[in-house]
């Protein structure tokens, strides 16, 4: 069984999502269900299918982010001591093609938010990083071409 490494935080936010999920999200899906089903034939109801598919989807959800849960691997960044970035790292960099700092911190998959500076640990980027140390230069191959990093700073926090 592969586990899903994840910050305490993303753990905390999957279960907020599975709450919902099985709790708000699906009463409305049942209220969506019955008030199609009062309308008569099934046969040719189509809010009938719509609803009873995204019934299907939600569900398909929930068991995705439980086996997640079940898999976790909790790592909290500010009990890790390491001179090199790994997992949980928040990463000060400089683009050297723009010119421009960017921060980015390290997290799982189910974690990753790029509008809060969250990267995903398998993206591009990260793999670039990992094992690196302040002063290093990474490259990524991104769409337009390489870019550089230049690592300014590594916390865990």
């Amino acid at each position: 069984m592969e586990r899903v490494p994840m910050t305490r935080q993303g753990a905390e936010a999957l279960k907020v999502t599975i709450a919902y999920l099985k709790g708000e999200k699906r009463h409305k899906i049942v209220a969506t269900i019955e008030e199609a089903r009062a309308h008569g034939d099934l046969s040719e109801n189509a809010e009938y299918h719509a609803a009873k598919e995204e019934q299907g989807m939600n569900e398909a959800r929930v068991k995705d982010l439980e086996d997640k849960i079940a898999r976790a691997q909790i790592i909290d960044p500010a009990s890790i001591t390491s001179d090199k970035i790994v997992f949980g790292a928040t990463v000060r960099l400089l683009d050297m093609n723009e010119e421009t700092e960017i921060i980015y911190q390290i997290v799982g998959v189910d974690e990753a938010d790029i509008e809060h500076g969250k990267i995903s640990i398998t993206s591009p980027i990260s793999r670039a990083l990992i094992g690196k140390e302040e002063g290093d230069v990474a490259a990524v191959q991104a769409p337009r071409g390489e870019r550089e990093y230049e690592i300014q700073s590594i916390e865990y926090i």
